[in-house]
């Protein structure tokens, strides 16, 4: 008989990946008391060992069948704070999406993200770990069900992929042993102002869509060779200098493609003294007029950000600099102070700045998306002209290579009253 000695390492609650943002805070002998598990771990074996992707696969396929997710929440526990089946409630309903400006009738929140956390802001699911979090997602006709529920006060929150920011019902929900509640129809309203004048990626709080280079060969994971999450190779940040050495990335709206031309990650650069350095990437756009009424509308989406410091500055072509005050509204409003830079690169305060945000590690950590940061920047129609404008992207901290952030998603926006025209 084979001797088997397994490690298992399992870290529920831990600063490593998304910073401290996670971690919960415990104040004046706050009592917290939560269950986690039980853990199912699967062992497998090939007959002579040599095809390892035997086991792999195998072991997909335990998740494939839904044998083990089916017969969750397991009944042998007998601890009194593993609430069993019968102990436990449901939630049911469909969630619309309202876009007036992609199309006239309500549409179906198709794939949307629908979950169950403690009550709090909107986006608050993100940062909660102290409470229980139960998520679903919706089908093809935007119809969700989250079983097996503990009891307790919740609100329901959501996100859909293809539409920017989060959805939360103003209501609070309690789940008590055998309910099942049923919501009916949900609406949910994204950020939207005006039509779309061009945007950049794709809004699925991942940056994944975005160009990520070859590896540096000395550093290849075969484990990840040819394997569709190209990022999960070390090193990658590295690549940026080598693309571009001298200057930074620049990206034409009409011309350029995001998904060739836009680096999955905006990094520093390293020195040939061996030190970092901030860079600026830009978006050149052309307006073929301006509107004199109503204002225009920058979307900023962030899949991650790492002890980033990210400042907007925007520059139309032969037009002298001004200063104006622009209004923010994120998903955090406590984390971000709203500053935005027109007209001129050189000028000692940007217009928009995010400060200090973000400790993901997603960089180091070869991930793809961190936790979800959404801007909305108002600009006014006397920082734009007719012609040619740029935006300058500054990401500002550089003391770390790892110092970065991904985009998820950028979109300019005209005033309402250019959907009439």
């Amino acid at each position: 008989m084979a001797n088997f000695h397994i490690a298992l390492f399992q870290m529920f609650l831990s600063a490593h990946y998304s910073g401290e943002d996670i971690v919960p805070k415990f104040r004046n002998g706050e009592y917290w008391k939560k269950v986690f598990g039980p853990v199912f771990i699967y062992l497998n074996s090939t007959v002579d060992g040599t095809d390892r992707g035997l086991l792999w696969d195998d072991a997909k396929l335990q998740v494939q069948t839904l044998t083990q997710v089916e017969s969750w929440p397991y009944g042998f526990p007998v601890s009194e704070d593993f609430q069993k089946r019968d102990q436990r409630g449901s939630v049911t309903g469909r969630l619309l999406v309202r876009d007036k400006f992609i199309d006239g009738k309500d549409i179906i929140g198709n794939a949307a993200f629908v979950g169950l956390a403690l009550p709090g802001e909107v986006g608050s699911w993100q940062r909660e770990f102290k409470g229980y979090q139960f998520w679903t997602r919706a089908d093809d006709k935007g119809i969700f069900t989250i079983t097996n529920v503990r009891t307790g006060d919740y609100n329901i929150y959501a996100w859909v992929p293809g539409f920017i920011g989060d959805y939360k019902l103003d209501v609070t929900i309690t789940i008590t042993s055998g309910s099942q509640i049923n919501l009916g129809d949900l609406v949910y309203k994204p950020p939207r102002d005006g039509p779309t004048l061009w945007e950049i990626g794709i809004p699925d709080r991942s940056a994944a869509e975005f160009f990520i280079p070859e590896p540096n060969p000395i550093y290849v994971n075969r484990l990840y060779a040819n394997h569709p999450d190209r990022f999960r190779q070390y090193g990658l940040w590295e690549r940026y200098a080598d693309l571009y050495p001298d200057s930074d990335l620049i990206y034409s709206v009409g011309e350029s493609d995001y998904r060739k031309d836009w680096f999955f990650a905006h990094v520093t650069r390293k020195t040939k003294e061996n030190s970092y350095q901030a860079t600026t990437w830009q978006i050149k756009f052309r307006l073929g007029s301006v509107h004199q009424t109503g204002a225009y509308k920058l979307r900023l989406a962030l899949a991650s950000a790492t002890l980033s410091e990210l400042q907007v500055i925007h520059k139309p072509i032969s037009f002298s600099s001004i200063t104006r005050n622009l209004y923010f509204c994120g998903s955090n409003p406590t984390y971000h102070l709203a500053k935005v830079r027109f007209n001129d690169a050189t000028v000692n305060a940007p217009h928009f700045t995010t400060k200090l945000i973000g400790r993901d590690n997603s960089i180091a950590r070869h991930g793809i998306h961190g936790l979800y940061w959404l801007f909305n920047i108002d600009v006014q129609n006397a920082w734009l002209i007719r012609g040619d404008n740029t935006i300058y992207l500054t990401q500002t901290r550089s003391a770390s290579p790892f110092h970065g952030i991904m985009y998820d998603y950028i979109r300019m926006e005209g005033p309402p009253e250019q959907a009439m025209h």
